[in-house]
């Protein structure tokens, strides 16, 4: 299962936001013990010290261990303007065999800059596939 969005999208929020609703996809395993690999991609524009992205299963962000999610991106904050690409990879495991959606989300450390998803409209992605537990 695959999404992809190019949608230049930003926000303020130092709390996980949803990127896109269309950067989200709902995948059912056919077993409880198998396991979701994803794998994401977004591009950054720098105009934060730091910005934040994860992953959320349902209401669960999968990097909530450290609430700084699954990737950072940015660079010195008078340092704007730099595009980046983040890539993330993530095996789940959701003991599940009901509808499970995962959703990019971001924010950014500092609510006076905003973090970035999509830059200049480019293209993000998420990717899921069951494998077999």
């Amino acid at each position: 299962m695959s999404a992809t969005d190019s949608t230049s999208r930003t926000t303020t929020s130092t709390s996980f936001v949803t990127g896109s609703n269309t950067l989200s996809v709902t995948i059912t395993p056919s077993a409880a013990a198998n396991k979701i690999f994803i794998v994401a991609g977004v591009t950054n524009n720098t105009s934060a010290s730091q910005n934040f992205y994860t992953v959320f299963r349902d209401s669960t962000d999968l990097g909530a261990a450290s609430n700084k999610g699954l990737g950072v991106a940015g660079g010195a904050p008078d340092v704007a303007g730099i595009p980046s690409t983040l890539g993330i990879s993530f095996l789940d495991s959701p003991n599940s065999t009901s509808a499970i959606t995962y959703q990019i989300r971001f924010r950014t450390v500092d609510a006076t800059r905003a973090a970035n998803l999509n830059d200049d409209n480019t293209k993000g992605s998420i990717t899921c596939l069951e494998i077999k537990g």
